[in-house]
């Protein structure tokens, strides 16, 4: 037996597992590679909603947990995760630098706006408007994190790579069974995978597709992000990630022709240098209508949790919010209400 199981491995899962260790309680976590929204992601860290000069919800909290938290993971994994560089806003206009100078003086956005702005050096850049520059931002390496995590997972025999077959779950009062196997408590962590789960399929997931292109410019040469029509993040070695799309229509894991021609076209609009797509990744972002995050307890089986519905900003929000949910499921401390899934529950149990 063991104290919890946990479904799903993506930046959810890991978290979660993360919190479980340092608590010392027992898991083993089941994934099979189905949601691949952790592992596209660009893996953007940035408090900043830059298309309208505002504070990211709890961004600045999420930080000063979410910094640390990887910084622990490159020790723990011996990898490098956190690569930092400023975001470039790219300006369309004289009323969006009036508008960026503005920001620069609201409380929670101050730390981060640069009130100077950024005139353009690099040829291969079309901005006559210039930039404001974001300061503190980067990026985690996802797909490195998780493919080591699940590496790590493996050696302690903690990982069992297989399809979760919801159908096998048998729910006890004080515990769950899954095929022979015994544990105290279940956390689903599935990501858009949700939907399919018939304990918490009445959430409001809805689901978002990002596409990306990886571009190759030798003629580019940037070592900061642009963030304009598209976002252009550095990784290195005249690659470049670009992205992303949201499609609320196409569920489908496949990456689309539609969605690079997109790409491509609104990065003409910013580049003056060639540049060749090598690569293109799609996933479905786990999205809610209010925008904020599922998590709670199941309103019927007390044994059942969900830890889901991060978004686009799911390295900043997992690992607050695996913390957050160990906190009231050990502790006993209050959810936040803005995250607690309660604020559907009530409303969908009283509607059936």
């Amino acid at each position: 037996m063991v104290d919890y199981l946990i479904v799903g491995l993506g930046l959810s899962g890991l978290a979660v597992a993360e919190e479980l260790q340092g608590r010392q309680k027992s898991f083993k976590v089941f994934e099979n590679e189905s949601q691949k929204s952790s592992l596209v992601a660009g893996g953007i860290f940035n408090p900043v909603i830059l298309k309208r000069f505002t504070a990211a919800w709890k961004a600045a909290e999420q930080m000063e947990t979410a910094l640390p938290f990887y910084q622990a993971l490159e020790s723990k994994l011996d990898i490098k995760l956190i690569h930092y560089w400023d975001i470039y806003r790219r300006f369309h206009s004289v009323e969006e630098q009036n508008d960026w100078f503005v920001a620069t003086d609201k409380p929670g956005l101050s730390q981060f706006l640069d009130p100077e702005l950024v005139k353009n050096t690099n040829p291969a850049l079309k901005a006559e408007h210039s930039f404001g520059r974001v300061r503190g931002t980067g990026n985690i390496d996802t797909a490195k994190l998780i493919f080591s995590y699940r590496e790590e997972l493996k050696t302690q025999n903690l990982l069992i790579e297989e399809n979760f077959d919801h159908d096998e779950l048998k729910v006890q009062n004080d515990h769950v069974i899954y095929k022979g196997l015994k544990a105290s408590n279940i956390i689903f962590c599935e990501g858009f995978g949700l939907k399919q789960n018939p304990y918490f399929n009445y959430l409001p997931l809805q689901g978002n597709k990002g596409e990306y292109i990886i571009i190759r410019s030798e003629e580019l040469k940037l070592e900061q992000a642009i963030k304009s029509s598209v976002f252009i993040m550095p990784l290195g070695e005249n690659l470049y990630k670009v992205g992303a799309t949201y499609e609320n229509k196409d569920k489908s894991p496949e990456a689309t022709s539609r969605a690079k021609d997109k790409l491509i076209l609104e990065l003409k609009k910013v580049l003056l240098s060639n540049f060749e797509v090598v690569d293109q990744m799609a996933g479905i972002r786990p999205s809610v209508a209010d925008r904020k995050p599922l998590v709670g307890r199941h309103p019927v089986h007390a044994n059942l949790y969900c830890c889901n519905g991060f978004g686009s900003r799911g390295v900043l929000i997992a690992p607050n919010m695996a913390r957050d949910l160990l906190a009231f499921i050990l502790d006993g401390k209050p959810l936040d209400p803005e995250t607690d899934i309660s604020r559907f529950t009530k409303k969908h149990f009283k509607e059936n």
